[in-house]
Order: structure tokens, then C-alpha cells, then sequence
């Protein structure tokens, strides 16, 4: 068997593949990774025919969506998953082939409607519904506590105790378990009454992931995160430095408008000199007035250097060709100390 696994922060994802005919899964990939995944698969020589998620993460950012359309292959995920990117859909039961190795597909609803656990041989990939020392909560969306008691002590626990147990996050750097130890040692599976579990499981009072609701947005819809839009707009613009905007200022250039996109209380407290002020949020519907001729040079400055990014962005792809974003935004320029001009 070909295995890998990639540690990211807490979150866990694998690399699984058939060494005989080099097909391979990707197991709960994060986002971050996304080069990392293509440059592994390279590496292992194995060609990528499922990229697979146990479950809608509330908690970090699945590369589910990208990587599959990266290999070209089907997202799989349970069938009540609302991902609507899915290629390929698991009921209990059923399995997956990997050349000579199948995985196969376990619901365990319990820590969302659409967990699933993947058995593969001498090892079996969790994703949140149990970890090591411990299991997935049930107090996020779709989560219920009965059904995670079921999925565990029905299902999951009844497996054979040697198999090892691979889980989609742990925070102490420890890389798997096996059901038996985690029979023996889990402090939350010592409550094996259904009342004791359930009640335990709904007086946790967990703080919430951070990121949670654009994890959820994303993750459930295939939409995109901010990150992902500004990474986006930083490939498709270039940047000038603060030192470089403030000498050509005092070179008083014909061809070089300088246009601050925040809103206008902002403006008004101090910019840039000189400035232009058009607000991001009326961009698109004030350009041509604004800035009728296509071939001037503009650089976007907003407060921090992320909102003018995106809308030095906008321009370009409205034909703005010379549109630029100035690095690092007003408050990186106030704090150098260039010259600030008020109304």
C-alpha cells in the first residue's frame, strides 16, 4: 500500500494508493496543501482517482473542490452531503476501488448528517467522528448527539479493536490510534449508556472554529473564501511601494491617477495627496464617469492594502490595463510618514 500522511496544523489528510497499479485517494485534503497534494502525487508516482471528504468540515477549508478539478477526477463525499461539486456519492455500504485496495464507506452520522468513515484494510480513516481522545462534537449544524452514539457504539466500535484509527484533526501531534486503545483509554467512550453519552456530549460547551461560518459557506457550496479571492486578484496585479508612489507624486505625472477606494468618512480624515476619491462599493457603477480614459496609469490605495488589491483587480478585468495597487495601503503610508492631505 502506498500511504501518506499530511499533517496541517491539527488537521489530518492522507495520500492512499494501490502499489501494484499506482491509483490513488486523497483523504480530507486542507486547502493550504493544494501544491503540496500535486507535488506528493508526482513524487509517489501514483495517479489520483478520487479526492474524497468524510464529512462538510466546519472547521478548516477543504481542497476537496480545487483538487478535484486539478486530476480531474470525482469529489466524493456521503450521499446527504449538500455539496453540489460531488461527482460521486457513498451510501453504507458501498466502496470505492483503488486498483487491489477498496475502501469501504461506513455512515456514521453524529458530528454532521453527512459523516462517513472509510475502512481500508488494517486501518480505518475517521474523519471527526472519532479522534484520539476523544470524538467529533454535535453541537454544529446537522450535528445530533443519538446518532453519533449510534454511529460509534453500533458501528464504528464494533470493528475489530486492532485496526488502526486515522482521524481528520488532532492538535498534539500524534498520528493515529487503534479502536482497541481508544475502547480502553477514550474518555468520552467510557459513557457507554446512551443517556450518560448524550448528556455529556450537550453540556461540552465548545467555543466555535474559528472561520466557522465561511467554512461552512465554502465547504457546503464550492464557494470560494476571501483568501482565495485576494490570492486570485494579487496574481493578476502588480504593486507599488510607498517610496516609489510618493516620488512620482512630486514628479506631478500627467498620465497617473491615484484613487482611493474607501468610503468617504475615511477619505475625508486624510489620503494620499492629490487622491481621487471612488469608493469600492460603487466602482463598477461609476467607472466610465469616474475614469473615462482606459489607458491611464491608476493606483488603488485602500486602508490595509486588501480591498484595493481586489479593486485594482476589478479595473483590470473591466480593461483598466495600468490599474495597480499600492503595497501595503493608507496606514502603511501614514506610518512612514508621507504626506498626508485633508479637505
Amino acid at each position: 500500500m502506498i500511504f501518506e500522511q499530511i499533517a496541517t496544523g491539527g488537521c489530518q489528510s492522507y495520500l492512499v494508493g494501490c502499489d501494484a497499479t499506482h491509483l490513488a485517494a486523497l483523504i480530507d485534503p486542507e486547502i493550504r496543501q493544494v501544491d503540496h497534494y500535486i507535488a506528493l502525487a508526482t513524487r509517489a508516482g501514483v495517479r489520483i482517482r478520487y479526492v474524497i471528504d468524510t464529512h462538510t468540515h466546519a472547521d478548516h477549508f477543504s481542497a476537496a473542490k480545487q483538487l478535484g478539478e486539478a486530476f480531474k477526477v470525482p469529489v466524493v463525499v456521503h450521499h446527504e452531503s449538500p455539496a453540489p461539486f460531488a461527482g460521486l456519492r457513498l451510501d453504507d455500504g458501498e466502496m470505492l476501488a483503488l486498483g487491489k485496495l477498496r475502501l469501504h464507506a461506513i455512515h456514521t452520522p453524529g458530528h454532521t448528517r453527512d459523516s462517513m468513515c472509510l475502512v481500508l484494510d488494517d486501518r480505518v480513516f475517521t474523519g471527526d467522528t472519532l479522534l484520539i481522545g476523544g470524538t467529533g462534537r454535535t453541537d454544529l449544524p446537522t450535528g445530533d448527539p443519538d446518532q453519533l452514539y449510534d454511529s460509534l457504539f453500533t458501528k464504528l466500535l464494533k470493528l475489530d479493536p486492532a485496526l488502526a484509527v486515522y482521524p481528520a484533526h488532532d492538535y498534539k501531534g500524534r498520528s493515529h490510534t487503534t479502536i482497541g486503545a481508544e475502547l480502553a483509554e477514550n474518555p468520552r467512550l467510557q459513557k457507554r449508556e446512551r443517556a450518560s453519552f448524550t448528556d455529556m456530549m450537550r453540556h461540552l460547551n465548545l467555543t466555535a472554529p474559528d472561520h466557522i461560518t465561511e467554512a461552512l459557506r465554502t465547504n457546503m457550496s464550492g464557494g470560494k473564501t476571501v483568501t482565495q479571492l485576494l490570492a486570485e486578484a494579487e496574481a493578476i496585479v502588480p504593486f507599488m511601494a510607498l517610496g516609489e508612489l510618493n516620488t512620482r507624486i512630486a514628479a506631478r505625472p500627467n498620465d497617473l491617477v491615484v484613487l482611493d477606494v474607501r468610503e468617504k468618512g475615511a477619505y475625508d480624515s486624510g489620503h494620499i495627496p492629490g487622491a481621487r476619491h471612488l469608493p469600492r462599493g460603487q466602482l463598477e457603477l461609476r467607472v466610465n464617469d469616474d475614469l473615462p480614459d482606459p489607458t491611464l496609469r491608476i493606483l488603488v490605495y485602500c486602508e490595509f492594502g486588501k480591498i484595493s488589491t481586489l479593486a485594482a483587480a476589478t479595473l483590470r478585468q473591466l480593461g483598466f490595463m495600468r490599474a495597480t495597487a499600492l503595497d501595503g495601503g493608507m496606514k502603511a503610508w501614514r506610518e512612514g510618514g508621507f504626506p498626508v492631505e485633508r479637505p
